[in-house]
């Protein structure tokens, strides 16, 4: 077994944007004649697409939505969500990670991103960041039917990866996933997958009772143990 790709998870990994998207929330809650709770946003939203998010909260009040006006909501906050990153000086960037992709590109693996947040919204901060170029497969949360902890998301990445490069023959076991939340980790062992847990939302203590390994910054990460755990040369202790 051998270490072919590293698929990272998008919010709170490579964009510091969870504050953003938890205002945005909060404000189609309150359109919606509702008051927004922490432990809701918590519970539901974090590591999981606004369809997860929305449909549970709604629910949870007593509000059940048809997919018609759930789209409408989702794409509100998209436009909501664009709005803000345009008008932002600086994006919030995560560069423990950002400048990790020039040596993933370089050793030849392949990169990814599997999230809940929509297409138009990753691919606005790639472009604007100009790090598109790096990520060979993007899997957004308008193209899977269901939110993390399910796999499908990642198990969908090696599908697209190998009709791209069908030589490699990727498994989920040549797959190394980088996540922050506790639903992103759970999808990736749920689709057989190794995983960093990245103290970007949690403390690092709490991630490694999760993940294979966990770190407060990627540039942190050792590499070659890593390499070596893929090729069975050594063992991991979580």
């Amino acid at each position: 077994m051998t270490l072919k790709a590293v698929l990272f998870d998008f919010n709170g990994v490579i964009i510091d944007d969870e504050t953003i998207h938890q205002e945005l929330i909060d404000e189609i809650l309150i359109l919606e004649n509702l008051r927004p709770l922490d432990s809701e946003y918590n519970q539901f939203c974090l590591g999981r697409s606004d369809r997860h998010c929305l449909t549970n909260i709604l629910n949870k009040r007593g509000r059940i939505v048809i997919d018609d006006y759930l789209d409408k909501l989702i794409e509100t906050k998209a436009k909501l969500y664009k709005n803000k990153i345009v008008n932002l000086e600086k994006l919030p960037i995560y560069h423990d990670v950002i400048d990790s992709l020039p040596s993933l590109k370089q050793d030849n693996l392949l990169i990814g991103i599997v999230s809940g947040a929509l297409r138009s919204e990753i691919e606005l901060i790639l472009e604007t960041s100009q790090i598109s170029p790096y990520f060979q497969v993007i899997i957004s949360g308008d193209e899977i039917k269901t939110s993390k902890p399910n796999p499908e998301g990642y198990l969908l990445a090696v599908e697209r990866l190998n009709l791209a490069y069908p030589t490699v023959n990727i498994k989920p076991e040549n797959c190394l996933v980088i996540e922050d939340s506790f639903a992103g980790i759970q999808a990736a062992k749920n689709a057989g997958m190794q995983v960093v847990g990245l103290a970007h939302t949690y403390p690092v203590h709490m991630l490694q009772r999760q993940a294979n390994w966990a770190v407060d910054y990627l540039n942190e990460l050792e590499w070659q143990r890593i390499k070596s755990v893929f090729a069975g040369e050594c063992y991991t202790t979580n």
